[in-house]
């Protein structure tokens, strides 16, 4: 991957030259931005177009599951249900990831042996973030030596919120020297940063970090993924594409349950960013249950009914 540092070396170079370019972006229109994500919402799609999106959001879920009462029988019934989706139909997709805590990947990696679904673990002291960074390190070293394909870290909203932007570029960097070969999607907590001009700076900042995804949530606060946040999110790629000919992939997580919505984001993904990241490589949704809901939709368009409630596991 092309580095950034040429590009913007001046940059990050100290906290005024990074706070002036961060606060130098341009100002967002927070009614401009709902309104077009909202009308880029209302947009229908045709039955073929619908069974196509329907499996490319298949495709493009990590398969999650963050709970204190994670155990290895889940997180084995999760990695087959990411391999195999519909076991009453094997043209099924299978997922892009499944992804759980650190000390749960062997296991996750163990029940993917042999498939191309990913590994993705969170790490840096999810979903909080609050711990030193040696002790951050280490979680994404030991996700990483357990066979981690991908590491979703979060970034010091504190810092971020107090103006101390070098620090969290700089602990981005860290983070992905130390994930050396996994791809490195970084966890903004949009729902913790108060304004979209916020979220605009986030973006930039976890890209100039060296960021793989930008992605909006844990997943465990109020407001989690929106169609507003992610337009932003997926301008600022855009944008940052245009500039230096690097693609950063993007990733809304928390709070998309239906079908309805996820084609809700692909427009958004089609209309903002363009096609190039209508694919798994660099557009993912976080979730559990909308696998679920996509399953119900997939076989009533393939058979003219909805199945039965036993039709599909619960999470």
């Amino acid at each position: 991957m092309p580095t950034t540092a040429n590009a913007f070396a001046d940059v990050t170079a100290s906290d005024s030259t990074l706070r002036r370019f961060l606060h130098g972006l341009p100002g967002v229109d927070p009614v401009g931005l709902e309104a077009r994500a909202a009308s880029l919402g209302t947009r229908s799609i045709k039955t073929t177009a619908k069974a196509y999106a329907i499996d490319l959001a298949i495709s493009m879920i990590d398969l999650t599951t963050l709970e204190g009462a994670d155990t290895p029988g889940k997180v084995r019934a999760l990695a087959a249900k990411a391999v195999n989706p519909d076991p009453t139909d094997r043209t099924t997709p299978r997922t892009a990831a499944v992804c759980v805590y650190p000390d749960m990947v062997a296991t996750a990696k163990a029940g993917l042996a042999g498939t191309d679904v990913k590994v993705a673990s969170v790490a840096t002291a999810f979903p909080a973030g609050r711990a030193a960074l040696d002790v951050k390190l280490a979680d994404v070293r030991d996700a990483v030596a357990a066979g981690a394909d991908e590491i979703d870290m979060v970034i010091d909203r504190g810092a971020f919120l107090a103006g101390h932007y070098l620090k969290v570029h700089e602990e981005i960097t860290a983070v992905k020297e130390a994930s050396g070969a996994a791809r490195l999607k970084v966890i903004f907590e949009t729902g913790e940063l108060s304004t979209y001009d916020n979220i605009r700076r986030a973006s930039w900042l976890g890209m100039l970090g060296g960021a793989d995804f930008i992605k909006t949530s844990t997943g465990k606060v109020a407001v989690n993924a929106t169609p507003a946040n992610t337009l932003l999110m997926l301008e600022a790629v855009r944008d940052f594409r245009a500039q230096t000919g690097i693609q950063i992939g993007v990733k809304p997580a928390g709070g998309i349950r239906s079908t309805k919505d996820a084609i809700k984001f692909l427009v958004l993904v089609n209309e903002t960013a363009g096609a190039d990241w209508l694919d798994n490589h660099w557009f993912r949704f976080g979730a559990s249950s909308l696998l679920n809901d996509l399953l119900m939709q997939r076989q009533k368009l393939a058979t003219g009914r909805y199945s039965g409630p036993d039709y599909v596991t619960v999470d």
